[in-house]
């Protein structure tokens, strides 16, 4: 099959790989319909994680073509989407709501690869969501982006505790980003201050539900977002971009009591512990258990009452990937839907 290559930072190839087989019983064999670049393949992309040889992708939809012996969920045939990471969907942890820390979690991107023609899924019955029927080809998009920027988007409005009465603020302005000012705006928020310097973005996130728009940085958009709420600052804050500066700003833009739901890939930030400590705000975060809001999310989808595949805005086929990624590091795409 053909899939993706990382051979080393900014060397993207599309190259012959093995086709995958089923080694666990456990496991499905999902021949894919799409997939896509993700912000966080930027990461290697530009040599902030090491790459050597690495498969790439993490975010599928598809149709199963074989299963394992154990699999009892999805069957030969059903359109899957799948989350990001790995989970039985049993464990104590997954049953809390946080698949993502399962005690089987393993990360799609890291041994799989999805950005190719077929991928081997284990614990196919804890990770994989069939879609109620065959999608419309109009629907992929949409439900591509469920596999990870809408649940991450969901996951990080849900742990900043968006709702109603609500006023929530978003750090960022990326496909993660925008995808969370859409769950704010289902979850009820009242009012939704969307952080974009980018005018194709702030038309993207007033569609998706954003009342307000904040182009400041730092300490200026911190004063921004005070100014907009009194100067107590927004009951709800979402980081979606992982660096000191953003992340530093979601923390100052959260009122006291307030809650900070932080999602961005934070390699080289540095939390000044006195600074947080008296901020005195709840923060919860991390990479997003997209598991357990996908039967949610496909059904929204299905009975079109969102969108969240207006988030691309290229799409290109599978053999001009390393063009998807380029296009995606110069910014001059949001993300990339890759085809086959």
């Amino acid at each position: 099959m053909r899939g993706v290559v990382m051979y080393t930072a900014g060397d993207v190839r599309v190259e012959e790989r093995d086709d995958p087989k089923i080694v666990e019983p456990t496991d499905a064999i999902v021949k894919l319909t799409a997939t896509c670049i993700c912000g966080s393949d930027l990461w290697p992309y530009r040599g902030i994680e090491p790459a050597d040889h690495q498969v790439m992708g993490h975010e599928y939809v598809g149709v199963v073509e074989e299963v394992g012996s154990e699999v009892k969920n999805v069957k030969v045939g059903d359109f899957v989407v799948g989350s990001f990471v790995i989970s039985d969907n049993t464990c104590e942890i997954c049953q809390a709501g946080f698949q993502s820390k399962c005690v089987h979690a393993e990360f799609v991107a890291q041994t799989i690869g999805t950005q190719a023609e077929k991928a081997r899924i284990p614990h196919a019955d804890g990770t994989l969501v069939a879609t109620p029927g065959q999608p419309d080809p109009e629907l992929i998009p949409a439900l591509l982006a469920a596999s990870d920027v809408l649940g991450t988007g969901w996951y990080a409005a849900v742990a900043a505790e968006a709702g109603p009465g609500k006023t929530v603020a978003v750090v960022g302005d990326g496909a993660v980003g925008l995808m969370a000012v859409l769950a704010a705006k289902q979850l009820g928020a009242e009012r939704i201050i969307a952080m974009s310097r980018h005018p194709e973005r702030q038309k993207l996130a007033r569609y998706y539900g954003a009342t307000d728009i904040v182009e400041e940085r730092g300490d200026e958009g911190i004063a921004k977002i005070k100014e907009l709420t009194g100067g107590l600052g927004a009951h709800s804050v979402v980081e979606a971009v992982g660096t000191q500066e953003s992340f530093m700003q979601a923390v100052g833009a959260t009122r006291g009591g307030g809650h900070l739901g932080y999602v961005g890939v934070n390699y080289d930030v540095k939390i000044p512990g006195i600074e947080l400590f008296f901020a005195g705000i709840h923060t919860l975060g991390g990479p997003a258990p997209v598991r357990r809001f996908l039967p949610d999310l496909i059904q929204l989808i299905w009975d079109r009452k969102i969108d969240p595949g207006k988030v691309f805005d290229l799409t290109l086929p599978l053999e001009q990937a390393p063009e998807g990624y380029k296009a995606m590091d110069e910014r001059r795409a949001t993300k990339v839907i890759l085809t086959f």
